[in-house]
């Protein structure tokens, strides 16, 4: 026998051998699948209902990558996450051949001017640059890998004119002076694992002129790792300002506002995907997590409702008063709005004692977060664009506007939508889940399973290593910073010097048969409404 015959009987064996195996498999299946009592489908159709299962598995990731338009996936569809992937990693947000909007269904519209401004009439800051990397794109091929040249990049940091700067509690101790309208929004650590904290904290930090939030989980050192002005929310719970009794820790709000760092405190009544406590489950909280927040290690974590220590708007704004007076530090609130006369009542609690916070977070329906439920994520409370214009104007109508800054979030990640967010009454502007793209999130939507695969949403330190900070720290500031270019473009556009300039007249509202109606309009009549 010559070696030819024998490597082709010795692959004859092999074949029989493998299809030997694949039948009793099969037949085990079957009978395995017959008998089992939990599945329907598998008892009359076995074997083949496991191709089912198998197919109802890899769905989300065949309609997300194939099935789905570029412009209908949820929560962010694809053209969404590629805008701000190819901002932050290529610092270019640059697009062509046309606009793939639905121009005959209804929306906001910015009112262009015919004489826009020229870049050098635009108002702003020309001396701050940052110092930032970038990826330039060589060869895109088929089949091969993608070739790509790393490099130093010094560019403008398109903050604002000292004369526009936004102040946050201008008559407290210590304000909080910006210069940049655009901050990270809340995200604790233990729902986001150190990497990404750290890699958001140090590009924020390179950017200049913004803030992060800390989330309900409590000051971290992670937060601490970037040069970044920091505002410390403080939940029901009272994660990392109480003792392990659940109570205020007065000293230790002290020390937290006697950082450098800190700026500002924030009162979290609620959040947009979730008005309600956080949570968090077992696994996420660590020893290190547990310290920080002074809860029981390895032990799921639900925060209350709301707040045991007020549950009215007189004693909310004592506490405030109360934080304000302790720390010399500007207090605010986030909150959800849930009707009209959601903010009424402490409008005119703030006219008739001069009390209140010195900011507003309004957080939209439409927001993010790491654990919450389906009922309350999609029906619970009103989106940002129906919510901002009612707590803007129940403020003006109650004569405490000019005290009190507001910051709006939800789902407000590219300048188009900031600039109408701004001209509906917004003074600062919070984003998450685009910071959170920046450094890794690919939309899994398992963040509150701690098996996030880019290590953004997860404590596993295995997990974690995919997120490289020393990169994507980079990304996080050229996001931020063609953001703020692309704002000063549209308020160019519209012919105002400066991004804070946007007002409602700037804004235009078109229905589905083409009826337009400026957003000044429509402001004028809510106000008369009352």
């Amino acid at each position: 026998m010559n070696l030819a015959d024998f490597f082709i009987i010795f692959g004859s064996i092999i074949t029989i051998l493998v299809l030997i195996v694949f039948f009793i498999l099969l037949v085990y299946l079957f009978n395995f699948d017959r008998n089992q009592k939990r599945h329907s489908i598998l008892r009359n159709y076995p074997v083949l209902g496991r191709a089912r299962y198998f197919l109802e598995n890899i769905g989300p990731e065949f309609r997300q990558y194939w099935f789905n338009s570029d412009t209908e996936g949820k929560p962010f569809s694809r053209d969404d996450y590629e805008h701000i992937v190819k901002n932050a990693k290529y610092k270019r947000d640059v697009v062509g051949f046309g606009s793939k909007r639905d121009f005959e269904g209804k929306g906001f519209f910015i009112r262009n001017e015919m004489f826009p401004k020229l870049a050098d009439e635009m108002k702003m800051d020309r001396t701050t640059k940052v110092l930032t990397k970038r990826y330039v794109l060589l060869n895109d091929p088929l089949f091969s890998q993608r070739k790509e040249k790393w490099e130093d990049e010094e560019a403008s940091a398109y903050l604002l004119h000292d004369d526009d700067a936004v102040v946050i509690g201008p008559s407290t101790q210590h304000p909080f002076r910006l210069k940049g309208l655009i901050g990270m929004s809340a995200m604790s650590y233990g729902s986001l694992g150190p990497n990404a904290i750290t890699a958001l904290s140090e590009g924020l930090g390179l950017a200049k002129g913004t803030w992060m939030n800390t989330g309900e989980g409590g000051l971290s050192p992670y937060h601490l790792k970037g040069d970044v002005d920091i505002i410390v929310q403080i939940g029901p719970a009272m994660f990392g300002v109480r003792d392990m009794n659940g109570n205020m820790d007065w000293d230790e709000l002290k020390r937290k506002s006697e950082i450098p760092q800190v700026k500002a405190f924030e009162i979290k009544l609620a959040q947009g995907a979730k008005t309600r406590g956080g949570h968090i489950d077992a696994e996420k909280v660590t020893p290190e997590i547990a310290e920080i927040r002074k809860v029981t290690p390895y032990k799921s974590i639900d925060s209350p409702n709301r707040f045991t220590q007020f549950g009215d708007v007189p004693s909310m704004c004592e506490f405030v008063e109360q934080i304000r007076n302790h720390t010399g530090k500007p207090v605010g609130m986030k909150i959800v709005v849930g009707g009209s006369d959601s903010v009424e009542e402490l409008a005119k609690y703030m006219k008739e004692t001069g009390k209140g916070p010195d900011f507003i977070t309004v957080d939209g329906g439409e927001g993010g977060t790491g654990a919450s439920y389906q009922e309350l994520i999609d029906s619970v409370g009103l989106p940002i664009k129906s919510a901002l214009p009612i707590v803007h104007s129940t403020l003006q109508r109650y004569g405490v506007r000019n005290r009190v800054k507001i910051i709006a979030s939800g789902k407000l990640f590219t300048p188009d939508r900031i600039a109408i967010a701004l001209a509906m009454g917004a003074d600062l502007i919070n984003i998450a889940r685009g910071f959170m793209i920046t450094v890794g999130c690919i939309q899994t939507l398992k963040c509150h399973s701690n098996a996030c695969p880019v290590g953004v949403a997860t404590t596993d330190p295995n997990l974690q290593n995919a997120l490289v900070i020393d990169e994507k720290k980079y990304r996080v500031v050229n996001y931020l910073v063609t953001l703020r270019k692309g704002l000063y473009r549209a308020a160019a556009a519209a012919g105002i010097e400066s991004p804070v300039h946007f007002e409602p007249k700037h804004i235009m509202f078109k229905d589905e048969k083409g009826v337009i109606t400026s957003l000044e309009k429509i402001f004028h009549e809510q106000i008369e409404a009352g």
